[in-house]
C-alpha cells in the first residue's frame, strides 16, 4: 500500500520520504510529503482466514510557505480520498525541527479485501 500512497503523493511533484528519514546534514527541500505506517493489521476473519488489510498511515507536509502547508494538504486529502484511503477531518499541526518550515498532517486508512 505504500507504493499507491507514494504514488498519489508524488502526483504533487514535491519530494514524498518516509517521516524522519533526513539526515542531520541534509536541508530540508522548500516543500515536501512524508509518511509513516502506524500499523497494518489483518481483518475480516472468516473460515479460518483473514480476508483483509488495514493499513493506518500519518501524512505530513511539511513547507517553508506557512499558506501552503494548508492548501496542499487540503489538495492531498481530497486526492487520497478519491483513490480509495479513508480520511477523517482537515489535519493537525505537527513539529518541525526547522525554524523555516511549518507542517500539517492527517491520519488515513485503506482497506485492502
Amino acid at each position: 500500500m505504500e507504493d499507491k500512497l507514494i504514488e498519489i503523493l508524488s502526483g504533487f511533484r514535491y519530494p514524498v520520504m518516509l517521516q524522519g528519514s533526513l539526515s542531520e546534514n541534509e536541508d530540508y527541500p522548500p516543500h515536501f510529503f512524508t509518511f509513516w505506517n502506524n500499523d497494518s493489521a489483518s481483518d475480516s476473519f472468516y473460515d479460518n482466514k483473514d480476508h483483509s488489510l488495514v493499513c493506518e498511515y500519518d501524512v505530513n507536509f511539511y513547507s517553508s510557505d506557512p499558506e501552503l502547508v494548508y492548501t496542499r494538504l487540503r489538495e492531498a486529502i481530497e486526492e487520497l480520498k478519491k483513490q480509495g484511503f479513508i480520511v477523517s477531518g482537515d489535519g493537525y499541526s505537527v513539529a518541525s525541527d526547522e525554524p523555516t518550515h511549518d507542517g500539517r498532517g492527517v491520519h488515513v486508512i485503506y482497506r485492502k479485501n
